[in-house]
């Protein structure tokens, strides 16, 4: 899998991000925001891309393999539960619960890059 520039770029931003003071979250939260859902788009349409270039076998091989069905069930949880954290940072406004949520969206983002690796490796099988 190649790099997906949004992803760096949001990877980036929530780098920074885990340095932030409530203030500075406060006046970045509509960025930080664009950022992670325009990763996030970036990470599906790849993940789409690998999928629909699966063959009949490939399509079959996948729903019979329970790791890869573990791995995707785990990423996504990864990122519902980032959002989640940020969601209850935003309520309590707390710059420290946003700073843990930066470095769970980039362990999300990870995630999900790394499960489609695995995509491509099937369907190079």
């Amino acid at each position: 899998m190649r790099k997906l520039p949004a992803v760096e770029e949001a990877k980036q931003l929530f780098e920074e991000a885990k340095e932030w003071g409530m203030w500075r979250w406060l006046a970045e939260k509509r960025r930080a925001r664009r950022t992670a859902d325009s990763a996030w788009e970036a990470l599906e349409a790849c993940e789409k891309k690998v999928r629909d270039g699966w063959d009949t076998a490939t399509r079959e091989a996948f729903q019979h393999d329970t790791a890869l069905h573990a791995a995707d069930r785990k990423a996504h949880k990864a990122r519902m539960d980032a959002e989640a954290h940020f969601d209850e940072a935003d309520r309590r406004m707390s710059a420290e619960m946003a700073r843990e949520g930066a470095q769970m969206a980039i362990d999300a983002w990870e995630m999900r890059e790394q499960f489609i690796r695995r995509l491509e490796s099937l369907g190079r099988k």
